[in-house]
């Protein structure tokens, strides 16, 4: 299976809306209220908020193709773009979403080793995320990924407080001096 990295660009706008919605609803909207979850893919994932956050020069979107196809797609942040840290040497995974038909598959696992060598070829020292403290599931796949959990922050789906576990990867660990 080859798997391929796509830095999007403003031409990618709608495929990167589209993706974006699709699974983000299949992860998250049955765990969800209607009203607020409904107001949040309206707002986060509209054309505009897309291309404000693509126009930052501090924040990379990535295709992940398998074969030409979308199969996936990430958000990584770094500097100010980031949400919490903001660390000079850290970058934020902020997004990672695989289409259903492909998860399972190890494609997760290709993605995040892929992850950490950017953030390296950035000269990062510390890859770290968010993941919805109810997402037992993704817990345990960043746990297998060597992430460890050190704190937590508010994440809003409308007007529903969620609490995001804060997990980090220590990129030095590849590499030891």
């Amino acid at each position: 299976m080859e798997v391929k990295f796509v830095q999007c660009h403003m031409g990618h706008l709608d495929q990167l809306v589209d993706i974006s919605r699709k699974t983000f609803v299949d992860a998250f909207e049955k765990d969800n209220d209607p009203t607020d979850f409904k107001v949040y893919i309206e707002k986060a994932f509209a054309s505009e908020t897309v291309a404000k956050e693509m126009s930052n020069p501090e924040t990379f979107f990535y295709f992940i193709t398998i074969q030409d196809a979308i199969a996936a797609y990430v958000k990584l942040n770094v500097g100010n773009a980031q949400s919490d840290l903001q660390l000079e040497d850290s970058m934020e995974l902020e997004r990672i979403y695989v289409l259903c038909e492909y998860q399972g598959s190890g494609l997760g696992e290709q993605i995040v080793t892929k992850v950490k060598k950017l953030a390296l070829n950035k000269h990062k020292t510390l890859l770290w995320l968010g993941v919805w403290e109810h997402n037992k599931r993704g817990i345990q796949f960043y746990q297998r990924q060597g992430f460890q959990k050190f704190g937590t922050h508010p994440y809003f789906i409308g007007s529903d407080e969620q609490t995001d576990w804060l997990m980090r990867f220590d990129l030095t660990t590849l590499y030891p001096k």
